[in-house]
């Protein structure tokens, strides 16, 4: 929402601001499809995470990634809470979800130690630019529960240096991630868009605002920017 123009403020200054209004009401359908998606997100990224610790080269990395996978089920917790209290069971509520995400996990199952860092660091990421980009449409205590499974990413730090460490020492490593990195925004759109095209709901949060395919067009475009950032934090870029 535009700002007040300065005349306007001037004309009424006895007026004070009023907080924004959410795009969407607190009953709308699609929050309860947003929060299964991310329930279902969570739960898979548990056993995927369990799985690729295994590749680890030493403790520390398995330790890491187990860490990391705690919390991915501390995050089912919250969601599978939220959905209660909206009359919802979970379970059914978010199997619809499994083919998309398990299609994802597919298409992109690491080979390698640092391709699973790559794509726990830059994939996760991606996955929350998208829930928190309709998370700015949604009433307060939704939005909340959105922001809060996607606050914790700090146990994924490690992740910056050991990769950057990797690729300063070996070209071919920088070459071979940033193609993985590219592979992985791919098929992270393709599924987005695949989820988005099978529920309604969903799609009508993201256009809440009313400015139709342009905003959808521009929503994907925000998603590749800040991909691009965090592939040149890992520098990949």
């Amino acid at each position: 929402m535009p700002s007040p123009s300065p005349s306007r403020s001037q004309a009424l200054p006895e007026q004070t601001a009023t907080p924004a209004q959410p795009a969407v009401s607190g009953d709308h359908p699609g929050i309860n499809e947003l929060f299964a998606l991310l329930a279902y997100g969570e739960v898979a990224a548990f056993y995927r995470l369990t799985e690729e610790a295994r590749m680890a080269p030493n403790l520390a990395g398995r330790i890491n990634l187990a860490r990391m996978a705690a919390a991915e089920m501390g995050h089912f917790d919250v969601l599978r809470e939220a959905l209660l209290r909206r009359g919802v069971d979970v379970v059914p509520a978010m199997t619809k979800y499994a083919p998309a995400l398990e299609n994802y996990h597919r298409l992109t199952t690491p080979s390698t130690w640092l391709e699973a860092l790559v794509k726990t660091y830059v994939g996760d990421a991606l996955a929350a630019d998208f829930y928190l980009e309709i998370a700015g449409s949604l009433p307060a205590e939704a939005a909340d529960v959105v922001r809060a499974v996607l606050s914790e990413t700090g146990h994924s730090q490690f992740v910056v240096s050991e990769v950057r460490a990797a690729v300063s020492a070996s070209d071919r490593q920088r070459h071979r991630l940033a193609l993985w990195s590219r592979r992985l925004l791919g098929e992270a759109i393709t599924q987005a868009q695949f989820v988005m095209a099978e529920h309604d709901e969903l799609v009508d949060l993201v256009l809440s605002s009313g400015e139709g395919l342009t905003q959808m067009t521009e929503f994907f475009e925000r998603l590749q920017e800040t991909h691009k950032n965090r592939v040149r934090e890992l520098g990949l870029g």
